[in-house]
């Protein structure tokens, strides 16, 4: 019996490690709230308790660019189980190569994964590649605004 294939959710052919804007999201397993204290059922807030996983995810992605300097994470929101981060790559023509988007995340998830001692993440993670300032603001808004219309969310699954 043969094993179903995991669909490739990148782009063929395309540099991860070249200089642009790439909008990330990241799940936990399961889609399990495991970020915020509460899920707020049908509430609007303006920001959210995190957990202590929350706060572990948060350190993970504000030392990116420590670990990484030709990466900057412009903006992040965390949700109750998944994140979103607007992640720039400069390479500013160093010599050394930029890590790939996949080699960035894996390993934020993998810090993450033992600080908690298990992984709360799903295998894979979406991206977008940033197109254009148009493309830029509305995804900004977007993390900007997440919070607060979190039961509108996509990600939403009620209180788990």
């Amino acid at each position: 019996m043969e094993l179903p294939k995991r669909k490739n959710m990148r782009l063929k052919d395309y540099d991860y490690s070249q200089n642009g804007a790439y909008f990330i999201t990241i799940c936990t397993k399961d889609k399990k709230s495991l970020l915020w204290k509460n899920s707020l059922v049908g509430a609007r807030i303006a920001r959210p308790l995190l957990t202590n996983n929350g706060k572990i995810a948060e350190t993970s992605i504000n030392e990116i660019p420590i670990h990484y300097p030709m990466i900057e994470i412009d903006k992040y929101v965390i949700m109750p189980n998944h994140l979103h981060m607007i992640l720039l790559i400069n390479n500013n023509g160093r010599a050394m190569r930029a890590p790939t988007i996949s080699n960035v995340i894996n390993q934020m998830k993998g810090y993450v994964t033992k600080q908690i001692g298990y992984s709360i993440w799903q295998k894979l993670f979406h991206d977008h590649i940033i197109r254009g300032e148009n493309d830029y603001l509305r995804i900004w808004q977007y993390i900007e605004d997440n919070p607060a219309r979190w039961a509108e969310d996509k990600y939403y699954c009620g209180k788990n």
